[in-house]
């Protein structure tokens, strides 16, 4: 193998490899650059002790902007995509992938809990400690909370780095990487476990799947949202062993285990309940007959275009 072909493919484009590589150091130096100039600003302003909630949105925001930014310019750059090809874009098809991401997300997690609550021991309660209003204002400011949040690591770990080897011919490296990485990444959260790790690992499989059965972000969008909504805000379970990201939720959880069927207090989702619910959720969306990419996305996300333009 000639040195030329170490770093360009056929096509006369920077390898797929080079290119996750360039974007992550890209990505890593613009998240650190914004990260310093906001905290600069916070402690200028004399804000440097923010709930956990306020904390959580603006870590997200730092990291969603420049992930989004530079997953664009990366596409540009290197293969001459356009932003719509990122999936991230209002196309005709968007609405509809992210209802049915907040559908499959919904009864997702809900049949990881009836799991949780028929074979393990479970339960529920109403909150009376709060009224109606607290409980409302908390579910909107949730929601945008998790939405925040599930859109930086859909971005991250489903955007470019996902995409750009998907048309490089290599859809299952993206998968097993992005998967893998996604699982590592939640393995300093509060009492993590080897079930939770190969849970969230699957969750990366479920979300990747989605990516590739609407070649957008939408619907994998969707489902992690309502996963992770749904847990802290709905039912008061920990997300990922982390209990401050819900002020209030609406229904208070009694665990009283197993931990191994029920997560214990990383969770649900550190549960084999949540496995069961998972790979159902797989089967289904990869079964799904009315969840389809538009031509024109596809085309661009399926294999590289040498004919599109270099600049």
């Amino acid at each position: 193998m000639q040195m030329e072909q170490i770093f360009f493919n056929p096509a006369g484009r920077l390898r797929s490899g080079w290119r996750v590589l360039l974007f992550v150091i890209l990505l890593s130096l613009a998240t650190a650059i914004s990260g310093t100039i906001v905290g600069a600003i916070m402690v200028a302003g004399d804000f440097r002790h923010l709930d956990g909630q306020s904390d959580f949105l603006l870590t997200s925001l730092i990291a969603l902007i420049p992930a989004l930014l530079l997953s664009w310019l990366c596409g540009k750059w290197f293969e001459g995509l356009p932003f719509r090809s990122l999936g991230a874009a209002f196309t005709r098809s968007w609405a509809w992938h992210l209802l049915l991401g907040i559908l499959f997300g919904a009864g997702s997690l809900t049949l990881a809990v009836l799991i949780a609550s028929v074979a393990g021991d479970l339960s529920f309660e109403l909150n009376h400690e709060a009224s109606l209003h607290d409980i409302a204002v908390a579910l909107a400011a949730s929601f945008a909370i998790f939405a925040a949040g599930a859109a930086f690591e859909e971005v991250l770990f489903r955007g470019y780095i996902f995409q750009t080897l998907t048309r490089a011919g290599l859809a299952w490296l993206a998968i097993l990487l992005t998967a893998v990485f996604f699982g590592a990444v939640h393995l300093g959260n509060p009492s993590s476990n080897w079930i939770s790790t190969t849970d969230t690992i699957v969750a990366g499989v479920v979300f990747s799947a989605a990516y590739l059965k609407t070649r957008d972000l939408w619907f994998a969008f969707g489902i992690h949202l309502m996963w992770n909504w749904m847990q802290g805000s709905f039912f008061g379970i920990e997300v990922s062993g982390l209990t401050d990201l819900s002020s209030v939720s609406l229904f208070k959880e009694i665990d009283k285990g197993p931990v191994w069927l029920t997560g214990g207090i990383y969770g649900v989702e550190g549960g084999i309940a949540s496995t069961a619910a998972l790979l159902v959720t797989l089967a289904a969306i990869c079964f799904l007959p009315f969840a389809e990419p538009e031509p024109e996305i596809l085309e661009m996300s399926s294999r590289e275009n040498p004919k599109a333009s270099v600049s």
